[in-house]
């Protein structure tokens, strides 16, 4: 309403009975950037503003029909032109007259006859006064809706906290201590709140330090954690299995995470021992299946028309795939559960990269990719099998999301404690999205690939569980149709797996 014009540095109304004082006025404001408006009657004057209101008014005090102390009288009762600072402009020089002025709304006085510099220097005065009056109630207005929206969603906040079945706490960033849970917490752990606020996440017997420290790690950076598996131990000592899922926030300035728990135990229960019955059961009878099939490829129960050929190399096929996904699955379970212990051995990693290449070779030349190596020499102490498994899965996927005609490298870097390695294809690469969960069981960048690719999205699950074993560290980093890296961490001979 009283928004400055962008081509003037302000819209100033002036309300003056004698002409000769109107043109005056007009001709220097003018010359001075302003947009003026002359009126000679105060109630033409009180029309206009009210019209379309002025940034300044300058009022004549002593006009006919309408004086100059009623006219702001008026100004000032209405809503659309109380605002507007008046600035009164008379002959009279009394002490009482000005006092007038000032009393019924006026914000300054000058005598007539007036000097240039001095109307001009008090108009500019005054609009930046109000100018900087409007700014702060803009700024008042935008801080009141702020404090309003913020209230709304701590609002929302408090009773989605309060009420959600997932349980859910408010811990400290840097002294990782409870602020906050809410009755979900305290059903599934066990205490009461007074019992946990203020207390260290890990003295509870909730979390154990180390790997709440580690989510902790990948929470900074990433700075959102979802889904990070873990064991939970409440107040009675029971073990419950969880998902953790944490983010940054920030409460009264203070650095915090929230935490989110979805608790798992008996939905993990209920998948290991389906996992454990459907393996085996299918274990037994695809053994002799593939026996029988085998026993048909020789052609000592007859010689196969070319069509029969076809029908069995594809059910061969397909039944070698289920045998690989069995095995997967127990051998991730036994893993798990640390049923397949490691037999660490001093081993070159030269050494494990050419058995790696030498077993791949055949795979990546009929898919027309080249293997590049670029190895250093470097000791470690762990199992060789298993780490050969880790690098021919790796391997295996590389060549198989490449095109024809490209190249697979594998590399090896060795520092002063540990040694790298990466495994770097020009493929199609991987959404940001899928980088963390592509290491989780039966979790692929398309769902599609079981079929087209022929994987169990069980092979980097248990590369990360080899890994993890061996005290290293896995993971990878992607550009979406330019290909993808990963990168595999283990400790040289003498700083690990002992």
């Amino acid at each position: 309403m009283h928004s400055q014009s962008l081509e003037t540095k302000g819209n100033i109304l002036v309300i003056d009975d004698t002409p000769e004082n109107l043109h005056l006025l007009a001709a220097m404001l003018t010359k001075q950037g302003y947009k003026v408006r002359s009126v000679t009657k105060g109630a033409a004057g009180l029309r206009g503003a009210q019209a379309a209101p002025p940034d300044l008014i300058l009022l004549d005090i002593n006009m006919p029909e309408m004086n100059g102390y009623e006219v702001c009288q008026h100004l000032k009762a209405g809503d659309r032109t109380s605002d507007i600072p008046v600035i009164f402009i008379s002959a009279m020089n009394d002490v009482l007259d000005k006092v007038k002025a000032f009393s019924v709304g006026g914000v300054d006085f000058i005598t007539k006859p007036f000097q240039v510099e001095e109307v001009l220097a008090r108009v500019e005065n005054h609009l930046t006064i109000r100018n900087l009056r409007l700014s702060l109630q803009e700024q008042n207005a935008k801080l009141q809706q702020e404090i309003h929206e913020r209230k709304q969603a701590e609002e929302k906040f408090s009773k989605a906290f309060r009420s959600s079945p997932s349980p859910i706490a408010i811990t400290t960033l840097v002294e990782k201590c409870f602020i906050d849970v809410n009755s979900s917490y305290l059903n599934m752990s066990g205490y009461s709140l007074e019992e946990i606020i203020g207390q260290n996440v890990t003295e509870l017997n909730g979390i154990s330090s180390e790997k709440y420290t580690i989510t902790i790690d990948k929470l900074l950076e990433t700075g959102l954690l979802q889904n990070y598996e873990m064991e939970f131990h409440t107040k009675s000592g029971e073990v419950r299995v969880v998902l953790l899922s944490a983010e940054l926030i920030d409460l009264f300035g203070v650095q915090c995470i929230l935490n989110i728990i979805n608790d798992i135990t008996e939905r993990k229960r209920l998948e290991n021992e389906f996992i454990s019955l459907v393996s085996h059961e299918l274990r037994t009878p695809l053994t002799s299946l593939m026996g029988s099939l085998d026993l048909l490829s020789t052609g000592q129960l007859g010689t196969l028309s070319a069509k029969g050929q076809k029908v069995l190399n594809i059910a061969t096929t397909n039944t070698e795939r289920l045998i690989r996904l069995i095995n997967d699955i127990l051998d991730l379970e036994r893993m798990k559960s640390g049923k397949i212990p490691m037999q660490p051995v001093k081993c070159n990693v030269a050494d494990l990269i050419d058995q790696a290449v030498a077993a791949m070779q055949a795979m990546a030349e009929r898919a027309q990719i080249t293997l590049v190596t670029e190895v250093v020499p470097a000791e470690l102490i762990a199992d060789p099998d298993r780490i050969l498994q880790t690098l021919t899965n790796l391997l295996s996927n590389a060549i198989k999301f490449s095109e024809a005609g490209g190249t697979v490298w594998l590399r090896v870097r060795r520092e002063s404690e540990k040694v790298q390695i990466e495994v770097q294809d020009c493929g199609r690469g991987i959404p940001a999205n899928k980088l963390q969960t592509i290491f989780e069981r039966f979790q692929q960048v398309d769902v599609s690939d079981s079929r087209k690719k022929g994987g169990t999205g069980l092979g980097l699950a248990i590369c990360r569980k080899i890994i993890e074993q061996h005290q290293g560290k896995i993971w990878v980093e992607s550009v979406l149709g330019e290909g993808s890296t990963f990168y595999v961490i283990l400790p040289l001979a003498g700083f690990g797996c002992e």
